[in-house]
């Protein structure tokens, strides 16, 4: 009994880890597009990284932005296995808007996270973006 109660903990301790990190596991190999990750956007420039888990192998990502205006100064494309790529963005994107698809370059490879350096453009109704992070198989 003590075993499985502490297996449990441990397992949620790691859970409440993860969604800190904006971690999702993708279990999904099936082709098509897949929600990666979710991060609300602070107001002040911020660099979040989005961790990549499990199912890890895409061939481009789109960003989706919700709720408020965006500002995005840089992303970078990390790799399990080292490897990165710069993408320069230097854009605003309107609420309720997306990004055009982005090819990776190493898409053999796994991903392993993105990182991006970004804010939330003050709005009238003083509401924080969110940002989505997608991955195509």
């Amino acid at each position: 009994m003590k075993k499985y109660l502490f297996a449990l903990l441990s397992l949620f301790l790691a859970v409440n880890v993860l969604q800190a990190q904006k971690t999702d596991v993708m279990l999904s190999t099936k082709p098509g597009w897949h929600k990666i990750g979710t991060a609300k956007v602070n107001f002040k420039t911020e660099k979040d990284e989005f961790l990549v888990m499990i199912a890890d192998r895409f061939k481009a990502i789109r960003i989706k932005v919700k709720d408020a205006p965006i500002h995005i100064e840089d992303m970078q494309i990390h790799y399990d296995k080292g490897g990165k790529e710069d993408v320069s963005i230097r854009s605003n994107f309107n609420a309720n808007s997306e990004s055009k698809v982005i090819d990776l370059k190493n898409h053999d490879a796994d991903l392993k996270k993105v990182v991006f350096v970004y804010n939330t453009v003050p709005n009238s109704k003083v509401e924080k973006a969110e940002l989505e992070l997608w991955g195509l198989k």
